[in-house]
């Protein structure tokens, strides 16, 4: 039996490689129907066998397919032991992570195995799907969906005290509250993941998104020293595993270099015999932004904003800080520019920089509210007046220290004349 099903396998692989996508299909299909009974080796040819027509339509992009395999296994699963069932399940639904634009049909099907667990009274793997939904609804934007699902996991799981359970979950938790921008409870979170973790033994890639997601809250904080400490430590985590993370890491990495403005040290660290071979465009573009701030040059850095927008657009947490940090650049450069006048028309202000007269004004506007500098906008005439840092006259001071100490002395007189009376 377990040699003729073997036999199977070989044929289903055979018609897979030479790209005979129906014929294979078949092939795995047939196998996947046999009743096995009790055979251990022929279980295991038929896990294979699930797994790799779950990789077949993977790469052909078939999502219907695979969510359909996902909901015909169960009858093949009802045979296999719990602990196995839930490696499969996560395994195939694993699959739609490298399909483009599946995320809505990952939902519904992860959804739907939810609620076979809960019919088969499958906790751990309700428990598992749970989990794997909520990071569905994070990719997907439903923060509210996945914060209400999280809060319900988290009593269970306190109640069976699952460390390694919460850690992932609350990992998850601190993401969701990261992306609402809900700081405060983000950090909360990360907390009681590290409070769990140190309780258990932690995976490399485990200790790798603490670290990194630390670095990211403090970096919210604009704290990049301690940040770069993180990021640093989440590097090498990744690297080590030869997780993909690891690039993503690095960028944060220098980053955190960026914002310290010690671009010197950029290079030193990308010599480094460890980080040479994650070279590349990203990198590229981390290094030329370097270069732009440490020579306080805004046309610079909006040229290499236009060369490497993707790979500079593309993170959430780098797009921000890079925002600020152009926000600060073009008030350097509006500054210096601003200096010499007293009083100056926006419009050559604008054509200095290189920017619109609009976004100048804009920008002119709210550094006087926030003091920067001392000034006044004439928006009927496009002018700029430019006052110089008032001074404090000490005069008021010195009359208000005289009027105090006056007030002293008349209290004493009152109280002496008081005590004679």
């Amino acid at each position: 039996m377990s040699e003729s099903i073997q036999a199977e396998l070989e044929t289903a692989r055979k018609l897979a490689k030479a790209d005979k996508l129906a014929e294979a299909e078949n092939a795995y299909r047939g196998l996947l129907e046999k009743s096995v009974g009790s055979n251990e080796k022929a279980i295991q040819v038929q896990e294979q066998a699930l797994y790799e027509l779950g990789k077949l339509y993977r790469d052909h992009s078939k999502v219907e397919q695979l969510a359909q395999l996902i909901r015909t296994s169960r009858t093949i699963l009802g045979s296999f032991a719990k602990s196995k069932t839930v490696k499969i399940i996560r395994n195939l639904i694993d699959l739609f992570a490298t399909v483009p634009n599946s995320t809505d049909v990952q939902i519904s099907t992860t959804k739907d195995c939810i609620e076979w667990a809960i019919q088969e009274k499958r906790n751990f793997l309700r428990q598992n799907l749970q989990t794997r939904l909520i990071s569905l609804y994070y990719e997907k934007g439903q923060y509210n969906d996945a914060i209400s699902l999280i809060n319900n996991l988290l009593r269970e799981l306190k109640r069976l005290d699952d460390k390694k359970a919460l850690v992932e979950l609350q990992l998850l938790e601190t993401k969701v509250y990261l992306a609402l921008r809900n700081i405060a409870k983000s950090k909360a979170s990360l907390t009681s993941a590290r409070t769990s973790a140190n309780a258990i033994y932690t995976d490399p890639i485990t200790q790798a998104n603490l670290d990194n997601l630390s670095g990211i809250l403090q970096a919210e904080d604009q704290d990049y020293k301690t940040a770069f400490s993180y990021f640093y430590e989440a590097f090498e985590g990744y690297a080590g595993q030869e997780d993909a993370r690891a690039n993503t890491a690095l960028k944060y990495l220098l980053l955190s270099k960026i914002m310290l403005n010690l671009s010197d040290d950029i290079e030193s660290l990308l010599t480094n015999k460890s980080v040479i071979k994650y070279a590349g465009r990203d990198i590229d573009a981390m290094k030329a932004i370097a270069k732009a701030y440490s020579n306080r040059s805004l046309k610079e850095f909006e040229r290499t904003l236009d060369v490497y927008g993707k790979e500079l657009s593309s993170d959430q947490f780098i797009r921000s800080h890079f925002s600020a940090l152009y926000d600060t650049l073009l008030e350097q450069n509006l500054v210096k520019v601003i200096e010499p006048f007293s009083c100056v028309e926006i419009s050559h202000i604008a054509e200095i920089i290189g920017l619109d007269a609009r976004q100048v004004e804009g920008k002119l506007s709210q550094m006087i509210l926030d003091k920067v500098f001392y000034g006044v906008l004439d928006q009927g005439n496009g002018w700029l007046f430019v006052y110089d840092e008032p001074k404090a006259d000490a005069t008021y001071d010195a009359a208000l220290d005289t009027v105090r100490h006056m007030s002293n002395v008349v209290d004493l007189l009152y109280e002496k004349a008081s005590a004679l009376n």
